[in-house]
């Protein structure tokens, strides 16, 4: 098995090259999916190949899946905590800087994906992501904030049924599970205790304030080209956000500019969406020039 976790753009060449050779993925490197599903998916396939989530939201739905059929499934819910923003007012959001954004309530991750948490892009690019890995279209996947990070993920079928994983946040569990499976590790630590969890509140995203997932739900209707642009540029703009060059708010914005001026091309190959990723990383920092 190897494990694809390297961040951003990078990780999807070689995770081909480990599917091309056989290996099972243990995929934490989402952009692989969100840049290339179509063409990653279909190689895993023609090489027999399985690719195990390690995100906890998808390997909280991989897991409520086993023993049940993809057919009976209605939608999927991927719970996202809200990050540290989520009562924030608008110009609250505008005069956020990289220390508070890096400061998540739950999650102790790194430094881009923080900030995707922060703006809600992250879930967006889950959302993607998770319509490749299950076989479902954005519109049969949902997003609710849950502020305490104990539900990680739900399933819901056709007949009403509702099923979630529960658990500590805590990303050793859902990386012990891909490592593992189809096993399961014994551990003794970190069991939730779920008479010390609290009420488990669940809340729909506002679009307005985090417009990022916005974004990422139109990326994935457009296919093709569209969602490694969306990539391409929220790497930059993440980038410049850390270094002090843009607002917080910037970042949204310079990926919703550089979208609006793409031309998409469906079925795209490799080569194709590389070039998309390098002219997306191109225009979000002519766009942060010009800002």
């Amino acid at each position: 098995m190897v494990v694809s976790a390297m961040v951003g753009a990078a990780g999807l060449i070689p995770t081909l090259e480990a599917i091309e050779a056989g290996s099972a993925i243990a995929l934490a490197n989402k952009e692989t999916l969100v840049m290339a599903g179509h063409i990653v998916v279909r190689k895993a396939a023609q090489k027999g190949v399985n690719i195990i989530p390690v995100d906890s939201e998808h390997s909280a739905i991989f897991q409520c899946l086993q023993g049940h059929s993809r057919e009976d499934v209605r939608r999927i819910i991927l719970t996202a905590s809200g990050g540290p923003f989520l009562h924030a007012s608008a110009d609250e959001l505008a005069a956020v800087t990289p220390a508070e954004a890096l400061r998540h309530p739950n999650w102790a991750m790194g430094r881009k994906i923080t900030i995707d948490s922060a703006t809600m892009i992250n879930k967006g690019l889950e959302v993607i992501e998770a319509g490749w890995l299950f076989g479902l279209p954005a519109t049969a996947i949902d997003v609710l904030i849950h502020p305490r990070s104990v539900v990680h993920s739900l399933v819901e079928y056709r007949d009403g049924s509702v099923i979630a994983q529960l658990g500590v946040p805590d990303m050793r569990v859902p990386i012990a599970y891909a490592l593992s499976f189809p096993h399961r590790l014994h551990r003794t630590d970190h069991a939730l205790d779920l008479t010390m969890a609290g009420p488990l509140e669940f809340l729909k995203p506002d679009l307005e304030r985090f417009p990022g997932l916005r974004l990422a739900y139109e990326a994935a209707g457009k296919g093709g080209t569209m969602p490694a642009v969306l990539n391409g540029a929220n790497e930059i703009a993440v980038e410049a956000f850390l270094r002090e060059n843009i607002g917080f708010s910037d970042i949204v914005f310079v990926v919703e500019q550089v979208l609006s001026r793409h031309s998409v091309q469906e079925e795209p190959s490799i080569d194709e969406i590389l070039a998309a990723d390098r002219w997306a990383r191109e225009e979000a920092g002519q766009t942060i020039k010009g800002m």
